[in-house]
């Protein structure tokens, strides 16, 4: 009788279990607790940022949650929402007239589902076109200006409520904050703004001198509290609406304002993708497997696939909760399994505890979350160091501010590429060897369609101010070539010839070459005996 082995689990699945100890289990369940204590509070508050139910929060934390932990190559972190995308996610709301527009919550419910499932959509893709690489190439200065915008449009965006009033104006900009702000003065009701300055003051003091207790839930459980006991609701404290007991319900996203809702979901994926890969790159220990953007893609993109349909808040990597999975001990992705669990029971028994929780606490903490955003000694840092970047990150925050925040991204993303163009589009050359009046030149960066024109004239500028009568082109790194590229070569060996200098190729590599060698062009280089295996072949042939 034969036996079969078990198939070999795919490795796409649970990768960060793979060699399991037993004796990371205590710290797994102790660093998803630890966890569950600061997201679970903390994303419920952030789901007030687009005047969303708290409990849109609170399921954020189940669905990504489990199917990141399922596909995700990070140990330690945890994916549910940040400060970040749910900011963009009330901008994209509002910008689609659905925080406007709602004739009930189940209507902008329906398009938010549909907000996530493009969100996951379009990471999904990017992933299919292994583009994980690329999106990372979004410069650190549009992120800093991004949180700068986000920090202080949420933070204005904050200060009506924890003064008394009960709608969010986040998602408005920071302009439309101002005056919501200017409004609320003349409706200030005393106990809010009390337990309002009372909880940014334990949440402060916590950060700052116990930073590993979870200031969040103090301030929610002593909120509680006081409604429950001290009668707050009867001061004329506003409480969040009442959130129903039970797990999210499946759903189909609503298809109205799809057309809309497209470029706020372009720029949450992106800064979706960017902050999970900061995030998972930021806590990885030096012991543990690097960081595959691409593997990082997948597991985002499906966790936001498969959150749309129960109603979640698009997610990504939250770095507060992640730093306190890590710090707890967390070995794998089963200590997020725990904080699952652990949201999940929340869900579950503790719906209407929940209903008794103050808007002003969900708003302190909103608001001491995202004050941290405004980093204005690294953005003096960037000034020293880098006027450029400094300047990029000022412009992304100002528009982010005075135009909106999905303008901020899409100016940032732009700058971004252009930078790059600009930087691959500098030719890269030096001069490797010298046989007689015969000249070697390294080309050290492979030309492409857009970077041809610069390199030819740079080369030609060479071999001018050498006075060569040869040029040995060594183009070991040009794996690939245009049409246009070998257009320019072609060019290139015209214009040196008028000057009385003869072009050799040395070094090309195969791949290249056999696209190079359907050119009439090249066929005749190789028959002039001009094309090489290596410089010094070229250079004994160009010098002899």
């Amino acid at each position: 009788m034969t036996t079969t082995a078990p198939s070999p689990r795919p490795r796409w699945l649970l990768p960060t279990f793979a060699g399991y100890r037993r004796e990371w289990l205590a710290p797994d369940i102790i660093g998803g607790l630890s966890a569950g204590a600061v997201v679970v509070p903390q994303a419920m508050a952030y789901a007030t940022i687009a005047n969303l139910p708290v409990q849109v929060g609170l399921y954020t934390c189940i669905v990504p949650m489990l199917v990141y932990a399922l596909l995700g190559g990070s140990r330690a972190m945890s994916v549910s929402t940040t400060s970040t995308i749910a900011t963009l996610t009330a901008t994209t709301l509002v910008s689609a007239g659905v925080a406007a527009s709602a004739d009930s919550a189940d209507d902008a419910l329906g398009s938010l589902m549909m907000l996530t499932l493009l969100v996951g959509a379009i990471l999904l893709l990017c992933r299919l076109f292994t583009l994980g690489s690329l999106v990372e190439n979004i410069s650190g200065a549009t992120l800093l200006g991004m949180k700068i915008g986000v920090g202080a449009t949420v933070a204005v965006g904050q200060l009506p409520k924890l003064l008394g009033e009960t709608y969010n104006f986040s998602g408005h900009g920071f302009i439309r904050s101002l005056v919501a702000v200017g409004e609320a003065f003349g409706s200030v009701n005393g106990p809010t703004l009390v337990l309002s300055a009372a909880s940014i003051a334990t949440l402060l003091v916590l950060k700052r001198f116990a930073p590993k207790v979870p200031g969040t839930l103090i301030v929610v459980v002593g909120g509680i509290l006081l409604v429950a006991f001290a009668g707050l609701a009867d001061a004329g404290v506003d409480l969040i609406d009442p959130v129903p007991s039970g797990l999210p319900v499946p759903g189909l996203p609503d298809f109205t304002h799809l057309p809309a809702l497209v470029p706020g979901a372009l720029a949450i994926a992106v800064m979706a993708f960017l902050e999970s890969a900061a995030v998972a790159r930021g806590i990885r220990q030096s012991t543990e497997p690097q960081i595959d953007s691409n593997q990082e893609l997948f597991a985002t993109g499906a966790a936001n696939v498969a959150g749309a349909f129960f109603t979640t808040m698009p997610a990504a990597g939250g770095f507060s909760q992640s730093a306190v999975n890590q710090s707890a001990g967390a070995k794998t992705q089963l200590s997020t399994l725990v904080t699952v669990a652990l949201a999940v029971l929340v869900a579950l028994f503790l719906g209407p505890v929940l209903s008794l929780l103050p808007e002003a606490t969900l708003a302190a903490m909103v608001f001491v979350a995202v004050i941290g955003l405004i980093d204005i000694p690294e953005l003096m840092r960037w000034r020293r160091i880098s006027p450029r970047d400094f300047w990029v990150a000022v412009a992304v925050a100002v528009i982010g501010l005075v135009a909106g925040l999905l303008p901020a991204v899409f100016l940032g993303v732009v700058v971004t590429l252009v930078m790059v163009l600009r930087e691959v589009n500098i030719p890269k050359l030096e001069i490797e060897g010298r046989q007689g009046a015969a000249v070697a030149v390294h080309v050290m960066r492979a030309m492409y369609t857009a970077s041809a024109l610069e390199n030819e004239q740079a080369i030609i500028a060479i071999a001018v101010d050498e006075q060569a009568t040869a040029v040995v082109l060594d183009l070991e790194r040009q794996y690939l070539v245009t049409i246009t590229v070998l257009d320019m070569f072609e060019d290139l060996d015209r214009e040196l010839s008028q000057r009385g200098v003869v072009l050799h190729i040395a070094g090309l590599p195969e791949t290249a070459e056999t696209v190079a060698r359907r050119t009439p062009w090249f066929q005749r280089l190789q028959a002039a005996g001009r094309v090489h295996a290596s410089v010094e072949e070229g250079l004994a042939a160009a010098s002899a």
